[in-house]
Parts: structure tokens; C-alpha cells; sequence
């Protein structure tokens, strides 16, 4: 939280200390508690976006059906441990 008060230098300095607008940083703080993304690295993500004139939230993607999953993915630790297992006492690659 420190860090992203420090993007706005107290307002007693002059102006050529100021690193950020104000207002911008209060935007983009209230923008990352809406999304729940409070850290510091989304604060920052955020502002930078705004003051470059980047767009934040893109277009919404239309995607084929053939991208669609057929069946979701599991974590089967057992297969990687099977892989690991032919690998022990020899080389990696061929």
C-alpha cells in the first residue's frame, strides 16, 4: 500500500516532484478493488495503461468452435512420475 501512496508524492512538494497524477492514481486504485487485483504490479499495470491511452479492456473475442476444450484438462501426477521414472541414470535428450 506504501508503495502505491509513494505514486503520489505528498502535495507540499513542488510540482516537479510529483511522479503521477493524483486523480489517475485514485482512478486506477478504485479500478483494481473493483476486480479484486489490489497489488501493487496491477496498480501500476493499470496506470501505466491509462496514461500511455492503452485500452484496459479489450473486445470481446468471437473463438471457433474447434478451439472449444472436448474434455477439461486433470492433473495426472502419476504419468509425470511414470515419465520420470524411464528418464533416471540416463540422458535427457537422445
Amino acid at each position: 500500500m506504501v508503495d502505491i501512496l509513494a505514486l503520489v508524492l505528498h502535495h507540499v512538494m513542488p510540482k516537479a516532484c510529483f511522479q503521477h497524477d493524483e486523480q489517475a492514481v485514485l482512478v486506477v486504485v478504485e479500478m483494481a478493488i473493483a476486480e479484486g487485483i489490489a497489488t501493487k504490479t496491477h496498480v501500476l499495470n493499470l496506470l501505466h495503461r491509462l496514461i500511455d491511452g492503452k485500452t484496459i479492456g479489450g473486445p470481446d473475442i468471437d473463438t471457433p468452435q474447434a478451439l472449444a476444450l472436448r474434455s477439461e484438462p486433470k492433473a495426472n501426477v502419476e504419468r509425470y512420475d511414470g515419465l520420470r521414472a524411464q528418464t533416471t541414470g540416463g540422458r535427457h535428450a537422445p
